[in-house]
């Protein structure tokens, strides 16, 4: 890559530059910019980090918006905001000649090397350092900006309605929804000017309003992205890219002003409002314009307050201000703006009218910082004597019983690698399909979103395709188990907009019965003070402005699963409290319904413990679980050791040992020919690779009898061994063969093994211990529930 020049290009030498928002150093954010000086003599190489500027894309996009048009076009650079940098916005105005397309790259380059977007107002001034909208004397095209909803959609609307257009930009930015933003463009066959480029302003606002576009380009000097310069916001970095262009497709002014009155309102907008008023005012005028009574300014008291009132009501809808905030925001106005003033309580009455207009056309509030509209709420008492009266029906278990309550918050904690998200799909899978777990029981099949940040997608639904769990149990939950795969996110204000946004349409008929979490870690918003988890001011922030707010907006009555790590504590302070190991601050602790934590009791063991605390209901005992052929499974804690566990362990896995010593010694001396009694193989073998005394091996052989891993064979007399006084017979094992001699097929001469197969003829009875004969030698049949 070239070093980028840290002076922005000058301007022709010709042209006296000003900005309008600096009055005392009016010269203060131009770009002296030159066109035919670089900074750098080197070619020009492609960053392998992101797109660059296209100049044939830039080309086309001057030759639609401006191509017809004469005088300046006034274009401008800043910072786009998420990159972590900061720099003055620079301005330039270019001639609108054939050379503008050339200048206009090279600002292009310039700005793309320096982190900064490319703007111009879509339309043209008459001199230097104008931008202003009464400055523009020519415009050539209607422009609109859809930046949000079903893009595809609003696009087929408008060319259904208006035809096809002369050119779509994706401008970088892409909806929650995974849609590019567009703007949509059509040439007219001349240059709009005087009335005709406020006629024309007022066909952009008409359009916007039908489609739900950005009605922000009423206004003629409302700048515009520069197709083929480079977008950057929030870390992305990519191309303003044309994706369709029809040069020579142009439209007459009339002709498309009838087909914009004509237009219905795409499906879902209904702005009528806004087009019974074309020239409405903006919010940003409206906000910093002080009115009086009596209909001597542009627009009245009544409008201009309800103006301010439904811009701060958005704001708290959409959760950008809490409750208290909007509402001092609507006085601030009403005091500093009104003239005189509206009394106080007109200003709620009208709050509230328009909040709940506003909630009836949009929904419930997306997030709500605090709790509802910019008024103030009521707080619920109730005297010992009502709660003492109440006997109404309990509220049913989300899960019981008491796990989750309505309205509850459970957590569930473990150190990393203990199975505990294993666990918790395997549960969730359970709960959808309405069928108990471990004891947990549903009323029904949930409807559960889990928002997981830890298991990419590929590796989640392998895992997931991967559950043994019975088929019927996971068609029953198909399609009441919704689960992300892992989000690059923090459960922010906007992050909590695109979960609820995700759980509306992943259940658009029916309440949600669940919110999972896993983990809190990936996921974790602090609030404005940066806070981590170990904050108990910030832990507090998270689970009351984040989680419960996320909550009341989807369902208040939902339970939330916040799934935790631990940390490490001794085996003594986790047998004390377990709950202590859950990492981060202590408030956490106080705030859950419930909690669980999952631990391994034995390192070597499979088991795990579950304990369990409840807010909500008596006591549980804590559960013993595993894993066992796939599914989990509760433990009967009595077959557990009480007494000297570690040491009971050792002694198990000695036997073991020995039980597999022994086998393999019975296959070796076969296959050299020896075989062996119960009393001669103790004998024979005492002290030998740590196997104890004769009488300790003939155990073991008894067990493995007992067990069916050791059988019997009275008559070995084609081996040259004597019948045997013995009650049982000679020792045999699955597979034995005596000898090794090879066995060679008599037709094709293939040697198939080594040595003659030693079948049983007797086995010792697990019930009374007598010998009996053997059905089938050639099937090794081992006791039902005794060949493990």
């Amino acid at each position: 890559m070239t070093d980028a020049p840290q002076d922005p290009p000058e301007p022709p030498e010709d042209t006296d530059m000003r900005d309008d928002s600096t009055t005392d150093h009016p010269e203060a954010n131009l770009v002296h910019f030159n066109p035919w000086r670089d900074f750098n003599d080197a070619a020009p190489q492609i960053d392998p980090f992101g797109d660059e500027p296209d100049p044939a894309q830039i080309a086309s996009f001057m030759e639609v918006v401006f191509g017809y048009c004469d005088g300046l076009i006034p274009v401008r650079s800043f910072i786009d905001k998420g990159q972590g940098i900061d720099g003055r916005p620079h301005n330039i105005w270019i001639a609108a000649d054939e050379t503008a397309p050339e200048k206009m790259a090279t600002f292009a380059n310039w700005a793309a090397r320096e982190g900064a977007a490319v703007y111009v107002i879509p339309g043209t001034v008459a001199e230097t350092g104008q931008a202003k909208a009464a400055d523009v004397a020519q415009m050539q095209a209607v422009v609109v900006d859809i930046d949000s909803g079903d893009i595809a959609a609003k696009r087929a609307h408008l060319e259904r309605h208006l035809g096809p257009p002369t050119m779509v930009v994706e401008s970088g930015g892409i909806t929650p929804e995974g849609q590019h933003k567009a703007h949509v463009w059509w040439k007219l066959t001349e240059p709009a000017e005087g009335d005709d480029i406020r006629r024309l302003c007022r066909l952009r606002g008409d359009i916007a309003g039908k489609v739900g576009g950005d009605m922000h380009f009423r206004s003629a000097h409302q700048p515009i992205r520069v197709a083929g310069s480079v977008y950057y916001k929030n870390g992305l970095k990519t191309l303003v890219r044309i994706v369709e262009l029809n040069a020579g497709l142009e439209r007459d002014l009339d002709e498309f002003a009838e087909a914009v009155a004509d237009m219905p309102p795409a499906p879902g907008v209904n702005l009528t409002p806004d087009f019974a008023t074309p020239d409405k005012p903006a919010v940003d005028d409206v906000l910093v314009t002080p009115v009086r009574e009596g209909g001597t300014d542009d627009w009245s008291r009544f409008e201009g307050a309800s103006a301010a009132i439904g811009y701060f009501i958005r704001m708290v809808h959409e959760g950008r201000l809490s409750r208290s905030e909007g509402w001092e925001a609507i006085c601030g106005y009403n005091a500093a703006m009104l003239r005189p003033q509206w009394p106080v309580e007109r200003l709620k009455r009208e709050s509230e009218r328009l909040w709940a207009r506003h909630v009836e056309r949009h929904g419930p509030p997306l997030v709500r910082l605090d709790s509802a509209a910019p008024v103030p709420d009521e707080m619920p008492t109730f005297t010992l004597g009502a709660l003492l009266d109440d006997t109404s029906p309990m509220p049913d278990d989300i899960i019981g019983p008491r796990v989750l309550t309505p309205g509850g918050l459970l957590v569930l904690g473990g150190a990393p690698k203990v199975g505990k998200s294993d666990l918790l799909i395997a549960w969730l899978v359970h709960m959808a399909a309405g069928v108990p777990f471990l004891g947990f029981t549903p009323p029904r099949p949930l409807r559960i979103f889990y928002l997981q940040a830890e298991i990419q997608y590929h590796y989640l639904r392998e895992r997931m395709q991967q559950i043994g769990l019975p088929a019927d149990l996971i068609a029953a939950a198909r399609d009441n188990l919704v689960v992300t795969p892992k989000l690059k996110m923090l459960l922010d204000a906007e992050g909590s907009t695109r979960v609820a946004a995700a759980i509306r349409a992943a259940f658009p008929d029916a309440p949600l019965d669940i919110l999972c979490i896993d983990p809190i870690r990936n996921l974790f918003d602090g609030g404005p003070d940066g806070g981590g988890e170990n904050d108990n001011a910030a832990m507090m922030f998270f689970l009351k402005d984040r989680v419960e707010v996320l909550r009341d907006h989807v369902n208040p009555d939902c339970g939330v699963i916040l799934v935790h790590h631990t940390k490490k504590l001794s085996k003594h302070q986790v047998k004390e409290d377990p709950f202590l190991a859950l990492s981060g601050a202590s408030a956490l602790r106080g705030f859950y319904t419930t909690g669980l934590i999952l631990h391994r009791p034995e390192e070597d063991a499979s088991e795990r413990r579950l304990e369990i605390e409840l807010r909500n209901g008596p006591a549980l005992p804590a559960k013993l679980v595993d894993k066992v052929k796939g599914e989990w499974v509760e433990v009967n804690p009595m077959n557990e050791r009480l007494v000297r566990a570690e040491q009971g362990a050792k002694f198990d896995a000695e036997r073991v040992r020995k039980q597999d010593v022994i086998l393999a010694l019975l296959l070796d001396e076969a296959a050299e020919g020896r075989l062996y009694t119960s009393t001669q193989f103790g004998a024979a073998f005492e002290n030998q690779n740590g196997l104890g005394s004769q009488y300790t091996i003939r155990d073991r052989l008894s067990v493995l009898a007992t067990k069916g891993f050791a059988k019997f064979r009275r008559d070995l007399a084609e081996h040259g061994y004597p019948a045997t006084r013995s009650h049982f017979g000679y020792l045999c094992v699955e597979g034995m063969r005596f000898g090794r001699d090879p066995v060679v097929d008599a037709e094709t001469g293939e040697v198939l093994a080594e040595g003659e197969p030693v079948l049983p003829t007797h086995f010792k009875c697990p019930h009374s211990g007598r010998a009996r004969e053997v059905e089938n030698p050639a099937v090794w049949v081992y006791p039902e529930g005794l060949d493990e």
